[in-house]
């Protein structure tokens, strides 16, 4: 017989599903970035309209705001972002970009809401950013646990390590490789923006 499931609230089911991934993924998201991450899944699961945004004019759109405006705005963007390097990651090689294209948009509309505010939310802002290949490892395994299977290409893959340093990357090629991976000065990795 099957699991039984007790709670089926919204948010326990979207808790249950980013705590399943982590333990997939092999990561540890602190609790302010996965109660986040919970309520950021729950505010777009009913938002198909998110599709048709193109998201470096929304992020353009959104510099020219000023105060709480800009940081929403550049929240979304991030989210989406992060949604779509996760979750969506053939909407990039469909759009003909790389998946740490929307990786570094992402960061960077994060760090700049953060920017926007002087208050605490600055600090989730800035934490968002400088975890984002992790949270994204996350709702990256969160799709293979959907899928059963390998949630992205191998050249994706490679990119992605190699443009992130993404470990969900990582694991994908080694699923399909025999060879041990490595870093070197022509695979070099970029983890951070400043």
């Amino acid at each position: 017989m099957g699991q039984r499931i007790l709670n089926t609230s919204p948010t326990s089911q979207w808790h249950s599903l980013v705590t399943e991934a982590q333990s997939v993924a092999g990561t540890q998201l602190d609790e302010e970035l996965e109660s986040y991450l919970v309520f950021m899944l729950m505010r777009y699961t009913d938002k198909p309209e998110m599709a048709a945004s193109v998201l470096a004019l929304d992020y353009l759109e959104a510099s020219n705001t000023l105060g709480q405006l800009r940081q929403d705005r550049m929240r979304d963007v991030g989210d989406q972002c992060l949604l779509y390097s996760g979750l969506f990651p053939e909407r990039a090689e469909r759009r003909r970009v790389r998946i740490s294209y929307y990786v570094d948009l992402g960061r960077g509309a994060y760090h700049t809401a953060a920017d926007a505010t002087q208050q605490a939310i600055g600090q989730l802002f800035t934490g968002l950013a400088s975890q984002f290949v992790l949270i994204m490892d996350t709702l990256q395994a969160m799709r293979g646990i959907n899928n059963g299977g390998q949630p992205l290409k191998p050249i994706m893959a490679f990119d992605l390590w190699r443009d992130t340093g993404s470990q969900m990357a990582r694991q994908s090629l080694q699923s399909v490789s025999q060879s041990k991976l490595t870093q070197t000065s022509s695979t070099k990795v970029n983890k951070s923006i400043n």
